[in-house]
């Protein structure tokens, strides 16, 4: 910690201007004592605390995605002088800030070699330095979110770091979270949890295990699987593994329209009451069983007949010998999948 301040007091004086360090956060770490100061500087290190006003210039400059030094303007109402502002990172993680105040407008460009060497010897040190329990948990996350979001061989190298696993390790998605305690996993946004080096034969949304750098494809796998099951898919397991068929339907072109497969599965999921789109999937999931179909869906035999009847009148398809009800049931999936996709949707199963 010395071997930083000392090159934060070393850069103040060099350039007659004060320089801070802070945080992600906008907390203090380090700071010069040399030159003019403003309301914003001084409230950051006496009271550990960035006002809205000046949280809202950082964001609106875009400082935190910055990959290098930028110049930003006086911002009389944050009460901030015109400063140099170096994000700290380790790799595309944001660590904190290197802040040159610069009232009079006179350190250039030709000192920024000096103002990055000190802003990197920072960053290499908050990138080193133990963290609490809540950091942690924070950086966890943004790694997390990174390896969620697409390939990214730093962050999975980040990661592996932070929690010392092993190289190869490998990662599971569960959707919903799974429980608690040590089974919980790692969180993720959309009521999910990352897995790591899940035990041989374990259960998981997303299916067998993927590297750590493919979550976002265990990520998109558990999203599927959930959708599919909010279709009113009947699997063996709730995994992606065990899709079977339903992989046809959750791999459909986006240009794929309902009424493409066939337009009497459009016209059943147009109805005010979703009665005959939803027996009409029971029966067809039951290759035609009456029996079965009248279980599944709590009603009469008689009144099974009746709906049969108005779904034939509607799409022209008999449920029980028409030769194109492969082409509905697949119709009647495809249109339940993407009902499904906001949670809430009805679908085209009843409810067991």
């Amino acid at each position: 910690m010395k071997d930083v301040q000392s090159a934060v007091d070393q850069l103040g004086a060099s350039l007659a201007h004060p320089v801070l360090v802070e945080d992600a956060r906008h907390r203090p770490i380090w700071w010069s004592a040399q030159g003019q100061v403003d309301g914003t500087r001084m409230r950051t290190i006496l009271q550990h605390e960035v006002e809205p006003a000046a949280r809202a210039v950082v964001a609106r400059l875009g400082l935190a995605r910055a990959r290098g030094p930028v110049r930003t303007p006086a911002a009389p109402e944050a009460d901030m002088l015109p400063r140099w502002c170096v994000p700290l990172r380790s790799g595309r993680e944001l660590l904190g800030y290197l802040w040159v105040l610069d009232g009079d407008e006179t350190v250039t460009e030709q000192h920024l070699p000096q103002i990055v060497a000190c802003a990197d010897l920072a960053a290499s040190y908050l990138a080193q330095s133990p963290m609490t329990s809540a950091g942690r948990v924070r950086r966890r996350a943004a790694l997390l979110a990174r390896l969620a979001a697409g390939p990214d061989d730093n962050a999975a190298r980040d990661l592996i770091a932070l929690e010392e696993l092993d190289p190869l390790v490998t990662v599971v998605v569960n959707a919903p979270r799974a429980g608690n305690g040590a089974e919980a996993g790692w969180p993720l946004r959309g009521d999910m949890s990352v897995h790591a080096s899940p035990p041989p034969g374990a259960a998981a949304t997303s299916g067998p295990p993927l590297p750590l750098a493919q979550l976002h494809l265990a990520v998109r796998r558990a999203s599927l699987t959930r959708q599919v099951i909010r279709a009113g898919a009947v699997l063996a397991r709730p995994s992606f593994d065990a899709l079977g068929s339903w992989h046809l339907i959750a791999s459909a072109p986006a240009d794929l329209a309902v009424a493409d497969i066939h337009p009497g599965a459009e016209v059943l999921v147009r109805q005010r009451r979703p009665d005959l789109m939803i027996t009409a999937r029971t029966v067809l999931d039951y290759g035609g069983d009456i029996a079965k179909a009248a279980a599944q869906l709590h009603i009469h035999r008689t009144t099974l007949y009746y709906r049969l009847d108005r779904i034939e009148a509607l799409t022209g398809v008999s449920l029980k010998t028409g030769p194109e009800r492969d082409d509905l049931h697949m119709a009647l999936r495809l249109a339940a999948f993407r009902l499904a996709d906001a949670p809430g949707a009805r679908s085209g199963r009843p409810a067991s």
